[in-house]
């Protein structure tokens, strides 16, 4: 069994645990599957709360897939997210990638 499997089998018995989902996220990136990873990563930053590391996880990818507005975006969104649920650190270190991206040319 994969380790994607293991979770899934996880989810299975708890789907809205925020880790398991994240963590599925994450092995979808590591498949190839970006666009699974990117919808996962989505429904995480709709949570209520949204879950302020998928922001991060979805710039950071979207940026080595040359979708670098599409990055920008949920950059900002997170950044916004971070501050609101009072996470300084989350929201600097979004800044800091968001200000590594340059201009708004892609």
């Amino acid at each position: 069994m994969s380790r994607r499997e293991k979770i899934e089998a996880m989810l299975a018995d708890e789907p809205q645990d925020t880790f398991l989902r994240y963590s599925l996220a994450m092995e979808l990136d590591k498949e190839g599957d970006h666009d699974a990873s990117l919808a996962k990563l989505l429904e995480l930053t709709r949570d209520d709360p949204p879950y302020v590391p998928a922001f991060f996880m979805a710039g950071q990818q979207l940026t080595r897939l040359g979708r670098t507005n599409e990055a920008r975006a949920f950059l900002r969104d997170g950044i916004e997210a971070a501050r609101t649920q009072g996470d300084a650190h989350a929201a600097g270190e979004m800044s800091e990638y968001l200000a590594g991206l340059g201009d708004l040319g892609e």
